[in-house]
């Protein structure tokens, strides 16, 4: 409700007409215009607390003077409007004056008179319930006699008898102008609520009655309405009476806008408090209910252009006006001013009452000015008063929201000792100090309390929890916690599951447990949903073990395990690198013939990626293609996307991109850059490219590895200026790295571009970067075997220089050069420097040594080099085979090179 708002218009474009009554002048504080007061105001009860003030509108303004409502048109006539009942409530509440009391006894006297009359001439029959005798009754009949039946039909019989009698009063004539017999068959339909009856009645009176329509019989249904809270309907015929160009009156007004302070219905109040001011009426009760509705939605300053408005139409303020005005005003914290206000209704000879300082009191309380509101308490008893309990519980709510801990409990002793029961507020509020004092034994005390006026022990135990843990102190539940309360706890599963992950939330794990082992309710359901949220509570807060703890007590089906559960069990074990726990939920999953979803198999395979089994990946992924209607989402996609380029499985990248563009999944970014980056081997360059070029249109950025990616494919597909546009765009994106130069270097160094690949090296070395050991192994590749020996000979001397290491590929790079121009004395120090290095030579090395002995005739040097291999654990492959059978058959040893081909053969390469 506060949250409400309304547009910031001024309250007097609703309010153009005004009224202008005066009576005795009266001030505001701080205000010259004078004020109008009645010279007779009923009294009111006192009220509990005051948000907003509650007085009954419709009580207050009906308990005005009997002339005064039989001068303007009132609800019905006089007579007829006495039985009513909020008549009758309003005399038990408010003791009338005497003249009124006479007339209600005159009246009763006079119907008892009028009924014996009415049998005595024989119109009712009595046939189990009264009756009217149509034999007897005639169209001779008056108009009083007929509404003297009707009126005693609808007090002593059904409805539909009295209805029956209505329809015979029509037949007969006796309803032309009959504005009473229409009340009262109103009254019934109000009963019946049947609404498009009593409508199509309304419609039919304005065309008998034209303009002498008046408000009484709106005034009836609308107090039918309201006896039932119902503000649409009264609203209805609100409007309706305004549609039909008929005038409300002071009663229409009080209901109406009581029912939209029940409702808070603060346009509907703003629109009927504009109409009555239209109208020039003014209704004391409306006003209160304007300020009390603005007030309440804390729209403050349209409260104070309506008490505004109460100065200017000089408006007679009655006790519940001044009470408004006063609630109004500390509501807003404006305390001074409403202390001025009190000072001025005692001028007015208003007398102080009870609620008047509740209302001063509880403002001071909630500005935690509790000076203040001991000072006024003080003063209670120096005006003849007695405190109340509304007294006793706006001291401490004021004391508790001022954290004064020893004043709100001497209150609330003082409240108990005389009489008076604590309401939820202020056991709530104590609660919360004595958490905060660490008064155990007080909050036990409390507890009882809270029992003993009804409180729920779900409530309770939300209120508990609360203020428990606002302090830090939530270990010490437990031991509050003990008897009744304790049982509910192990009945109820709501409350323990609130218990039980509070307690989890605060470490509490073995409270949990314990507790979790006392229940005695049984909901297998609700219990695994309950130990699904407890360890996901624990995953959140970073609490593993103790997630662990919880998985073991709980009760387990072996047959049947709960999947949620297990799969967040192989989550956690995945995150603390206990693998094998967690695979051996996956194996129970697997045999219990539960159907996985998307998310299992994402949790498994990613438990088995980060414990580095591609192995056991592959299978869980074949496993759910073998599941009918299964599709990965996109999260599990690019996982298998990563799977399959790492095991260099191309066969399958290649069907999963087929398989995504098919699947329906809305791609982004992530899977963008994941695909080009996993299938840069696995897909045509054509594709690869259009894939990259939708990317850029649909505005996604290519981050550094997907640039790097293709400009490696643009490379070697030997798509030169396509790679070279593509460096230009990354390095403008400011997305190049070392292996973006490096990858450039070697695309000129392929192309034999050694302007552009020099050019490049010293870019490289502008934009920050040193120049990388593969740049310099790409730049003597390219040189070597362009036969640029002398700058093969100058880079290599820089490459020392820089006191770059050089690495395998290194000495393969410079013992092929050597070895294509013939010169074995320079592979022979090659080989010499690699194995002095501590690295000695790998496959390729023995491949590329193998070749160049074949190019110096070194045949038996080369066949040695294979036996070295074997002895060294270096497995020989197709190109160590192929090299050999080669140098064979160029130094004319044609039949070892047969041999050798029979062996390769048999080892099946």
């Amino acid at each position: 409700m506060a949250s409400f708002r309304l547009p910031p218009t001024s309250l007097d474009s609703f309010y153009s007409n005004k009224s202008n009554f005066s009576t005795n002048p009266l001030h505001f504080p701080g205000n010259s215009t004078p004020f109008s007061i009645s010279s007779c105001i009923h009294l009111i009860t006192s009220l509990s607390r005051f948000s907003a003030v509650k007085v009954s509108r419709i009580e207050t303004e009906l308990s005005e003077k009997d002339p005064f409502l039989s001068t303007s048109e009132g609800l019905v006539s006089e007579n007829e409007q006495k039985d009513l009942d909020f008549e009758h409530e309003r005399k038990i509440k408010y003791k009338g004056a005497k003249k009124g009391t006479k007339r209600e006894v005159g009246f009763k006297f006079s119907c008892k008179r009028k009924g014996s009359r009415l049998e005595r001439e024989g119109f009712f029959v009595y046939d189990g319930e009264l009756d009217v005798n149509y034999s007897v009754v005639g169209s001779n009949m008056s108009l009083e006699q007929c509404n003297d039946v009707l009126k005693r039909l609808e007090k002593g019989t059904s409805d539909d008898k009295t209805l029956r009698f209505f329809e015979w009063m029509r037949s007969n004539g006796k309803l032309e102008k009959n504005v009473s017999a229409f009340n009262v068959v109103f009254r019934v339909l109000g009963r019946r609520e049947d609404w498009d009856t009593a409508e199509r009645m309304i419609r039919e009176m304005r065309e008998s009655f034209g303009s002498e329509l008046d408000c009484r019989v709106f005034n009836t249904l609308i107090y039918s309405c309201s006896k039932r809270g119902s503000v649409e309907l009264s609203g209805k015929w609100f409007r309706m009476m305004l549609e039909l160009g008929v005038q409300p009156n002071v009663a229409t007004f009080g209901m109406v806008m009581g029912l939209y302070q029940k409702g808070w219905n603060v346009e509907e109040a703003e629109f009927s408090f504009a109409q009555m001011r239209s109208f020039g009426i003014i209704c004391q009760s409306a006003y209160s209910a304007m300020i009390t509705i603005y007030t309440r939605l804390s729209l403050y300053d349209k409260a104070e252009e309506v008490i505004g408005l109460m100065r200017d139409d000089k408006v007679v303020l009655n006790l519940e006006n001044w009470l408004v005005l006063l609630n109004a005003y500390s509501q807003q914290g404006k305390l001074e001013k409403a202390e001025q206000l009190l000072v001025s209704m005692q001028e007015a000879k208003f007398s102080p009452t009870i609620v008047a300082y509740n209302i001063l009191i509880t403002g001071y309380g909630k500005a935690s000015n509790m000076v203040a509101a001991q000072r006024l308490f003080s003063g209670i008893q120096n005006a003849g008063l007695e405190p109340d309990d509304t007294t006793y519980r706006s001291m401490i709510e004021g004391w508790g929201r001022v954290g004064n801990y020893k004043e709100a409990e001497w209150y609330y002793k003082e409240l108990k000792r005389l009489g008076f029961k604590p309401n939820s507020p202020n056991l709530y509020t104590l609660i919360n100090l004595q958490a905060e004092h660490g008064d155990e034994e007080g909050a036990c005390r409390t507890l009882d309390d809270m029992l003993k006026i009804g409180c729920q022990y779900s409530s309770i135990l939300g209120t508990l929890l609360k203020a428990y843990e606002k302090v830090g102190r939530i270990d010490k539940i437990p031991f509050l916690l003990k008897g009744s309360f304790y049982q509910h706890v192990t009945v109820n599963q709501n409350s323990c599951s609130i218990l039980v992950i509070a307690y989890v939330k605060n470490l509490l794990v073995d409270e949990a447990i314990k507790l979790l082992g006392d229940k005695k309710w049984n909901d297998p359901v609700f219990e695994d949903n309950l130990y699904h949220l407890l360890i996901c509570s624990c995953k959140e807060l970073g609490h593993l073990d103790s997630a662990v703890k919880i998985y073991s007590f709980m009760p387990k089906s072996d047959d049947r395990p709960n999947l949620h559960i297990s799969c967040t069990m192989i989550d956690i074990y995945t995150a603390m690198g206990q693998f094998n726990e967690g695979g051996k939920l996956y194996m129970k999953l697997k045999s219990s013939g539960i159907d996985l979803d998307v998310i299992a198999f994402s949790i498994v395979v990613r438990m088995y990626v980060k414990a580095g089994s591609l192995k056991d990946a592959c299978s869980v992924l074949e496993t759910m293609e073998k599941e009918k209607d299964m599709v990965p989402d996109i999260y599990l996609f690019r996982d298998m996307l990563r799977i399959y380029q790492q095991c260099g499985m191309m066969d399958k990248l290649n069907d999963l991109y087929f398989k995504i563009l098919k699947s329906g999944v809305v791609w982004d970014q992530e899977l963008y850059n994941c695909l080009i980056n996993c299938c840069g081997r696995a897909l045509p360059v054509g594709e690869l490219s259009r894939l990259f070029n939708e990317m850029l249109q649909r505005g996604f950025d290519p981050n550094t590895i997907t640039f790097n990616v293709m400009l490696d494919v643009y490379a070697k597909a030997k798509l030169f200026n396509k790679a070279r546009e593509l460096f230009m765009m990354a390095r403008k994106r400011g997305l190049v790295d070392v292996i973006s130069y490096n990858t450039i270097i070697a695309a000129y160094g392929r192309q034999r571009d050694f302007k552009n690949m020099a050019s490049t090296i010293h870019t490289m070395q502008f934009d920050g970067f040193s120049v990388s050991l593969e740049a310099y192994n790409c730049v003597l590749d390219a040189y070597g075997k362009e036969g640029q020996m002398e700058s093969f000979r100058s880079v290599l001397q820089r490459m020392k220089n820089s006191s770059c290491t050089a690495d395998h590929y290194t000495y393969n790079i410079m013992m092929n050069i050597y070895g294509e121009l013939g010169w074995i004395d320079e592979v022979a120090g090659v080989l010499t420097e690699l194995r002095e290095c501590g690295l000695g030579p790998d496959l390729c090395s023995y491949n590329t040594l193998i070749k160049a002995y074949g190019i110096a005739g070194m045949v038996e040097d080369a066949v040695g080099l294979v036996k070295e291999m074997r002895q060294n654990g270096v497995e020989p492959d197709k190109i160590t085979y192929t090299n050999l059978i080669t140098t064979l058959q160029k130094n004319d040893k044609y039949l070892e090179a047969v041999k050798w081909s029979l062996w390769m053969k048999q080892r099946g390469l």
